[in-house]
């Protein structure tokens, strides 16, 4: 290829085997020459195995990880920031870096820092599910799916070109933006969300359980997804994630006035315009 870079013949290192990382694994097991697991857990490192998912599984708290044409950091962003940290030691050989971490900008200003021998891109699938492990993983979980590439100034068209076709091997379709604008979007159409979920969730008597049905469980469902993985993504996307709950709270504030004027119409008229705006954004 003009690009110099092949996935059919790359050897594909995947840092982290969650529900991400593994399903990622699954999806690419059949498109690369060579596909290398690192991973903290030694039992999802056995399972990993055992089950073909990847060739070779790695701990990944070895001083030295074997060489590989692209190493994707499937962590959450706090472990994505702290394994970028440590490259320079890890990795002797030159290699593409790209992670699928939920924020970019404080992604992308660690991997500007990485010695020239590095060539870095951000990226974030936007999938998941609240339960997490490799147990959970699924080899099309990335199908249909947006996922979004955040490449640097320094990014070079090989590294782009191995994204693109890592995105088409999973079936996923790419769009590529700045991190800035990945994280004030993804404030409002992905960590909000989860924040209301929680919300609702802590709000609701467990006395209520008994009356509890499918709205409240779709509406609350994220609030199962486990704190420990979204405290880095709001920690990282504090300011955007603030905008959006001022945002929403002046929708809510809204409704609240209608319904306490009893201005019914106005409400019946906020709750078309909210269904159109709903089916408008969901058939994208």
């Amino acid at each position: 290829m003009e690009d110099g870079f092949s996935l059919q013949d790359a050897t594909v290192g995947i840092y982290g085997l969650g529900l991400m990382g593994g399903s990622l694994a699954l999806a690419l097991r059949d498109h690369c020459s060579r596909l290398i697991g690192f991973d903290s857990d030694p039992s999802a490192l056995e399972v990993a195995l055992s089950k073909g998912i990847v060739d070779q599984a790695e701990i990944s708290s070895v001083s030295f990880l074997p060489p590989v044409d692209v190493l994707i950091l499937a962590t959450p962003v706090p472990a994505i920031l702290d394994t970028l940290s440590r490259l320079p030691a890890l990795i002797p050989e030159p290699c593409i870096i790209m992670d699928v971490g939920s924020t970019k900008r404080n992604i992308i200003a660690a991997m500007a820092t990485l010695p020239e021998c590095f060539d870095p891109i951000g990226g974030h699938p936007i999938c998941g599910k609240e339960n997490l492990g490799l147990e959970n993983a699924d080899r099309t979980l990335y199908r249909g799916t947006p996922f979004v590439i955040t490449p640097l100034e320094r990014t070079t068209q090989r590294a782009k070109s191995a994204v693109a076709q890592i995105v088409s091997a999973v079936g996923a379709h790419l769009i590529e933006m700045s991190a800035k604008e990945h994280d004030s979007i993804l404030a409002t159409t992905s960590h909000l969300p989860f924040l209301l979920s929680s919300a609702l969730a802590h709000s609701t008597p467990q006395e209520f359980s008994s009356l509890i049905g499918p709205g409240f469980r779709s509406t609350s469902r994220l609030a199962g997804t486990p704190a420990h993985m979204m405290m880095g993504i709001l920690k990282s996307n504090r300011d955007n994630v603030l905008k959006a709950i001022h945002d929403f709270r002046g929708s809510l504030n809204e409704i609240e006035a209608i319904l306490q004027t009893e201005n019914y119409a106005e409400l019946e008229l906020i709750l078309k315009q909210s269904r159109n705006s709903y089916l408008t954004i969901t058939e994208q």
